[in-house]
């Protein structure tokens, strides 16, 4: 009994082969910067987003130019009791032509709104790149921690089953103390650990399942081949080792010099803030644009009137016509004074925008770092104390119950309480990276150099 035991504690158990058929027939390993690169490099929303701003830019070219001038041709006077051209000399035949301007300088200021309104999109772009990370990052750990509690669970399963079968032989040959309920304690863990294998196998699928709608190969100059589905690989592993999730802008974040005025600032640059900055610039060209209202709008039309020879033969003069029409903005109290109005409404109401996301990203970031302490507090309690106390525990109960003075449900105990201490260990490591992951995509810098507030020939900044 006691050289059963012995050799029971000195196994060590390496990588089951074939965890379930998904996982044997994987035939790719993903590492964590991998996923994140096919993530940004395969998603159509950045591929719509090019072609959105695309489209505002050739909107803005548009919106420059003049109305078309409009034409007009008509036959004028006919004298109605013998519809002869040359009978009357009113009698016309008219070519016209009319031209509107738009007011003030609408048009250039429409342009350049537009312009702005485009410099939007590469920001939005920044921030979706950024919450991919984010978000394949932690769907990515999802996967790494199953797969790896299901290492733990797999590398303990054959050390259970030796205790069963020893704690069996030894009942049957009565040596020992081991007892009929010592027997079915072993065979009710192996079950159990059959269960929580099940369990974290369904995590796994999920997580993989979930992980693979950004590993979706995208190709925007074969759009078809993007609905076929079928063609997309889904069966994949992660990598081994647990990657390195550092804190991006840690200076701001310590205690000894953390300020939420500094953490603003740092937020300052964030793409998803400064897009709402490029809204706010785009809502201020629009209170300009709305102020043009109050000027006249103008318009020019000539005219060309042919007239016939009169029925004796003498000729008649041709007539020429030109002309200019304006509006004149009068009553105002109803409706331009409302436009601009309303403008600077929703100018002040994009401003309360920012102040919100900042207000909310400042919150996040509070409560990500409070939850980051903790789990670094128990990472240390884990590695100094924890984990060395329970293989302590495993090999002392080991000990005396080789020696006749110890419980064999005590073995199991420690022997669990082991499995899960390591498996606790692994999930706050995970947690903590993942906790990281999010902090860091509130430090996302943009690239895009900001649009300059100018001077132009409007007078406005």
């Amino acid at each position: 009994m006691k050289l059963g035991i012995q050799n029971l504690s000195k196994v060590t158990v390496g990588l089951m082969i074939g965890f379930s058929a998904f996982y044997a027939q994987a035939e790719k390993v993903i590492s964590l910067q991998q996923a994140i690169e096919l993530a940004q490099q395969n998603d159509p929303w950045l591929h719509g987003s090019s072609l959105k701003q695309k489209a505002v830019e050739n909107m803005s070219i548009a919106s420059g130019t003049l109305p078309d001038p409009k034409i007009s041709v008509g036959m004028m006077n006919l004298p109605t009791d013998t519809w002869n051209f040359d009978q009357e000399g009113m009698t016309q035949f008219k070519v016209g032509v009319s031209q509107m301007f738009p007011r003030g300088d609408s048009l250039a200021l429409k342009q350049q709104q537009l312009k702005i309104e485009s410099t939007q999109y590469p920001l939005l772009r920044e921030d979706r790149k950024a919450k991919l990370k984010s978000e394949v990052s932690q769907l990515w750990l999802d996967v790494f921690l199953a797969q790896q509690t299901i290492k733990l669970i797999e590398n303990d399963w054959e050390l259970f089953e030796q205790m069963a079968e020893v704690a069996k032989a030894s009942y049957s040959n009565a040596v020992g103390k081991t007892r009929q309920q010592d027997v079915i304690r072993a065979q009710l863990e192996i079950v159990q650990l059959e269960d929580r294998l099940t369990v974290q196998k369904q995590k796994l699928e999920t997580s993989i399942a979930r992980l693979n709608e950004w590993l979706h190969l995208y190709n925007d100059s074969d759009f078809e081949k993007a609905f076929d589905f079928d063609s997309q690989p889904i069966e994949f592993n992660v990598s081994e080792g647990l990657p390195a999730i550092r804190l991006q802008n840690p200076a701001v974040l310590t205690e000894v010099h953390y300020s939420r005025n500094a953490l603003a600032l740092a937020l300052e640059n964030h793409p998803a803030i400064r897009a709402i900055d490029v809204k706010k610039k785009v809502s201020e060209k629009a209170i300009t644009i709305a102020k043009q209202q109050y000027k006249p709008q103008w318009g020019v039309n000539a005219s060309y009137a042919y007239r016939d020879d009169m029925p004796s033969g003498d000729s008649r003069s041709d007539l020429f016509s030109v002309g200019v029409t304006f509006d004149l903005p009068l009553f105002t109290e109803d409706r331009q004074d409302k436009q601009v109005a309303a403008s600077i409404a929703e100018s002040e109401a994009i401003r309360t925008e920012k102040l919100l996301l900042i207000k909310q990203m400042i919150s996040a970031i509070e409560k990500e770092l409070r939850q980051l302490k903790r789990l670094s507090e128990r990472q240390s309690i884990y590695k100094d104390q924890l984990l060395k106390q329970t293989n302590e525990q495993a090999e002392s109960s080991l000990t005396a119950y080789t020696n006749d003075d110890g419980d064999f449900s005590e073995v199991v105990r420690a022997r669990i309480a082991g499995l899960n201490a390591r498996i606790s260990a692994l999930k706050i490591d995970v947690d903590a990276l993942k906790t990281v992951a999010r902090i860091n995509y509130f430090f996302a810098q943009s690239n895009t150099k900001p649009v300059l507030a100018h001077t132009s020939k409007f007078g406005e900044k």
